[in-house]
């Protein structure tokens, strides 16, 4: 028996469990795929067109797509609120959840990469970013930076994973020296990814809006609020429809990891809000737009007046324990506290950054249906992937799963 015999079995074995299913698993899946069509279409009409059928403009040259990139960072950096107390620092509690979460990252990495390649207008100009070919441009661009860490962060989440359910998948347990140096690494390496990818924002000196110094230690916060958030709200819909086990304990655990993390997000975003409104000046006028409008332009007013109630509703329940324990209320909160987080860190960073612009022109931005297709599908494309990535790694955990030597 050779490991490569092993792995092609493991491969059929995935293969052969992914397509077969109930009716409500098809039913999703067969949804995944239509909206991942319509997505494909739309992408069809911008290759074909251009970014000129977009939002974006050439004063507002970030948008729906950079927005999603940005939040997915911090979901993918979240698993390391699993991988710490699991590999680490040896909690059984959340042993069960460590993959799921880890599979949830390296979905969120791939819908990164994707909205990346959107952004720039298609595929054809990404060999700019191969070093030696193109304009790579490192050590000094922190673009490059950014390209570095996402792509490392999804070897570690890909390797590790795979790993240990290969080892399972044979009947035998994972042998802790091969894969805890890299269970290590992850952890430096998640904080990495979302502090690369703060001083992309930090580092534009005319965007007086994002040059805070609170904007690193942020995003951590917020990711670790958001991407925690919406592990529960995924090991609901586990316990909900498979026989995987988890305990409700580790579900209490992660949502205590949630409300610290929303407590301190929720404590920096009043931070912020005095800085920019206690002593105002010309740099101010983002946070104003953002908030209250500029000039009788309103664009931004829905979302974030949306956004900051739910996010301080949620994190002021999660805040008491009796309602945090009680499953229907903390799945409710985290449902909340991802939309809001969401909506703070795509419509709430990223355009009001670019309003208004260096030399005082207001030009607002609305995604259109196009990239509102796109950004569909390739969340739908992530979704796709995660589960097909789940319903494997449960198979393997529950032991249906297992190496049979064939003919």
């Amino acid at each position: 028996m050779t490991q490569l015999k092993v792995f092609k079995s493991l491969i059929i074995d995935s293969i052969d469990t992914i397509t077969k299913g109930s009716k409500r698993y098809h039913f999703w899946m067969g949804f995944l795929t239509l909206i991942m069509l319509i997505g494909m279409y739309c992408y069809s009409v911008q290759l074909n067109q251009g970014l000129s059928v977009t939002g974006m403009t050439d004063r507002v040259s970030w948008g729906l797509y950079i927005s999603n990139f940005t939040f997915l960072v911090g979901v993918a950096a979240a698993a390391v609120m699993l991988v710490m107390p699991t590999y680490v620092l040896k909690d059984i509690d959340f042993k069960q959840a460590v993959l799921i979460g880890e599979g949830l990252a390296v979905s969120a990495l791939i819908m990164c990469l994707a909205f990346v390649v959107a952004d720039m207008g298609g595929p054809s100009v990404l060999w700019h970013m191969i070093p030696g070919i193109g304009v790579f441009n490192f050590p000094n661009s922190m673009l490059t930076w950014d390209v570095i860490v996402l792509n490392g962060y999804l070897f570690i989440n890909i390797t590790i994973p795979l790993y240990i359910l290969f080892r399972h998948y044979q009947g035998k347990e994972a042998k802790p020296k091969v894969y805890i140096p890299g269970a290590i690494l992850s952890v430096f390496w998640a904080v990495a990814i979302h502090m690369v990818t703060a001083f992309l924002y930090q580092g534009l000196q005319a965007r007086p809006f994002w040059n805070n110094a609170l904007l690193g230690p942020r995003f951590l916060a917020s990711a670790f609020a958001a991407g925690p958030a919406l592990i529960i709200l995924v090991l609901a819909v586990i316990r909900s429809f498979t026989e995987f086990p988890v305990e409700r304990k580790t579900i209490k655990k992660i949502a205590l990891i949630v409300t610290v993390a929303a407590q301190i997000n929720l404590i920096m975003l009043i931070s912020e809000l005095f800085k920019e409104f206690y002593a105002p000046t010309h740099h101010s006028e983002s946070a104003y737009y953002l908030f209250f409008g500029l000039h009788g332009k309103t664009a931004l007013l829905p979302w974030i007046w949306t956004a900051i109630p739910m996010n301080v509703l949620a994190t002021i329940i999660l805040t008491f324990g009796k309602f945090r324990n009680n499953f229907k209320v903390l799945y409710f909160c985290c449902f909340l506290l991802f939309i809001a987080i969401w909506i703070e860190k795509g419509f709430g960073l990223i355009v009001p950054g670019f309003i208004p612009g260096p030399y005082g022109k207001i030009a607002e931005y609305m995604p259109t249906k196009i990239e509102i297709g796109v950004t569909l599908g390739i969340w739908a494309l992530g979704a796709f992937i995660f589960t097909i990535l789940a319903r494997t790694a449960i198979g393997i955990e529950l032991g249906k799963l297992r190496f049979k030597k064939r003919n």
